[in-house]
């Protein structure tokens, strides 16, 4: 029970102790230009990452900890590990310092002022309304949170500067439309493949080895009455008929060392009906299902994350590959994953089926969610890095730019931010990703998980607009369809709070920007 207050002080600690060394760094980056604006600023995008971490992060992992794959620590760990390592390799060395392109601020003229309190406004609305829905447990955008913050301030700003028609004409409403037709597309899409894709392993996995378990367990007990009716019937012997009844048993067990023995070679019927059972038992196939449909799952599944990783995680990297050497790699990543998922089903062979199939899939959700916490780090992290290197830059040049240098130690700093908010306040939203909204097991968190990653793999590439928080929390309510257990009345909250997000992080932002610009 220690560890635990004990990995909150270090947390704390480290927290602390990075957001001070950081502000130090900071100061000296910026020339010391506006320094309680930069501590604010510091303030508020580090207030961000933990809430992020506590919300998003939180989402990732929920359904791996309600499947009772990981436990909270290890998925800190795994988190720690790979939210920070896609943060730092991955998340770019420069960022867009406006998301999205969701606002045009070409049509007024601005002071480099006003648009670092734009930014500070969002990165606080953002993170308060984050911090509002965590601790409720709803899983909400962080992406449409900081989206709505920007928009929020922007319009306020356009109100002071140019009047209303010029304010709502900073915004790009179809982006806007954009974003609440997502609400409906993200769930939907997460829902479906996750409802197919679980629906599949159900049937031709989970059932199978269901159907195969009870019929072992008839042959089990037909076997067992099997030898009490043998024990009775030699115990009526006389004592020679024993004798010789005996030695006959030894001669037949002596046969069973032979590898081309045949039934007909023994000499009592008690051997014979044991190698009757045997045979009934090599029928069944036990681990069919495990050998040949599992690692098929497994190599399509890394064939998935895998694909995530290069062509959405590791985008910011401009690694020189072509197109066909990265499909050369999907296809040597998922060739060596079915070879070790088939040797380890191999291995597990006369194991107990439920065992087996517990071990296989918890080992392929570890790889999906870290695959999922890599990818995440990568891109994520930027709707609390983004805004804040904006001031950064602004505080240190004296300039607006549309893209800006992200210093590693800002990022290493917001990444750890990431895992203390999710250490902290992350357990509400794990609690309902993982538990609440569906009952979750290793294969249900496994099929869960991917179909989040496939449809945020597609939705990348095709350019659909989606949510990776909406769509992995649609795809726990498609396990929960297959199993008739979702919780349809904790998903109306949830719902509704994906709907207000935009809207409430705007007016917090706009109440924010509105202080800022008449404090200093």
């Amino acid at each position: 029970m220690k560890s635990v207050p004990n990995l909150s002080i270090f947390f704390a600690i480290l927290l602390v102790g990075m957001t001070g060394y950081f502000l130090l760094w900071g100061l000296d980056y910026t020339n010391y230009n506006k320094a309680t604006i930069f501590i604010l600023a510091t303030i508020f995008g580090i207030f961000m990452a933990f809430n992020i971490g506590g919300n998003d992060v939180a989402n990732s992992f929920g359904t791996s900890v309600g499947a009772k794959t990981l436990t909270i620590p290890q998925a800190l760990a795994i988190a720690a590990i790979f939210e920070v390592s896609g943060a730092m390799i991955a998340g770019g060395e420069v960022t867009k310092t406006i998301r999205k392109g969701i606002i045009d601020l070409s049509t007024i003229t601005i002071e480099p002022i006003q648009f670092v309190y734009i930014m500070m406004s969002a990165l606080l609305a953002a993170a308060l309304w984050l911090l509002v829905a965590t601790k409720k447990g709803y899983p909400v955008s962080t992406t449409h949170s900081i989206i709505g913050g920007i928009v929020g301030s922007s319009i306020t700003l356009g109100f002071l500067v140019s009047g209303t028609d010029t304010a709502f004409g900073l915004v790009k409403w179809d982006k806007i439309t954009m974003i609440a037709v997502s609400w409906v597309i993200s769930p939907l899409l997460g829902g479906l493949l996750s409802y197919v894709l679980y629906y599949t392993i159900k049937e031709h996995i989970l059932n199978y080895n269901d159907k195969i378990q009870n019929k072992l367990l008839e042959i089990k007990k037909a076997k067992k009455a099997y030898k009490k009716e043998h024990k009775r019937n030699f115990d009526a012997l006389s004592e020679k008929e024993q004798n010789a009844y005996t030695a006959a048993l030894a001669r037949d067990a002596h046969v069973k060392d032979d590898e081309d023995f045949e039934a007909d070679d023994f000499e009592t019927d008690y051997h014979r009906y044991l190698h009757d059972f045997d045979l009934k038992k090599e029928k069944l196939s036990a681990d069919k299902a495990l050998q040949q449909y599992v690692p098929i799952i497994a190599a399509v599944g890394s064939i998935i994350i895998s694909a995530m990783l290069i062509f959405k995680g590791l985008k910011n990297m401009d690694l020189e590959f072509t197109t066909f050497n990265k499909f050369l790699i999907l296809m040597m990543i998922a060739a060596l994953v079915w070879m070790t998922t088939y040797i380890l089903a191999k291995t597990l062979k006369g194991e107990s089926l439920d065992q087996s199939t517990f071990l296989m899939f918890s080992w392929m959700q570890v790889f999906t969610a870290s695959g999922f916490a890599f990818s995440h780090g990568s891109n994520d992290i930027a709707n609390a890095i983004g805004p804040f290197v904006a001031v950064l830059e602004v505080l240190r040049t004296g300039e607006i730019g549309t893209i800006a240098p992200v210093p590693p130690l800002a990022m290493l700093t917001f990444g750890i931010a990431l895992i203390a908010g999710l250490w902290f306040i992350g357990k509400e939203v794990i609690q309902t990703v993982g538990t609440n909204l569906a009952k979750m097991h290793p294969a249900s968190g496994f099929s869960a998980e991917l179909a989040a990653s496939g449809v945020v793999l597609m939705a990348s590439m095709s350019g659909i607009p989606v949510s990776s928080t909406h769509i992995l929390v649609g795809a726990v309510l498609g396990i929960g369809l297959v199993n008739h257990n979702a919780n349809w009345a904790l998903m109306k909250p949830i719902a509704f709070a994906w709907v207000i997000t935009l809207p409430v992080a705007a007016i917090l932002s706009s109440l924010a920007f509105f202080v800022l610009s008449n404090t200093f």
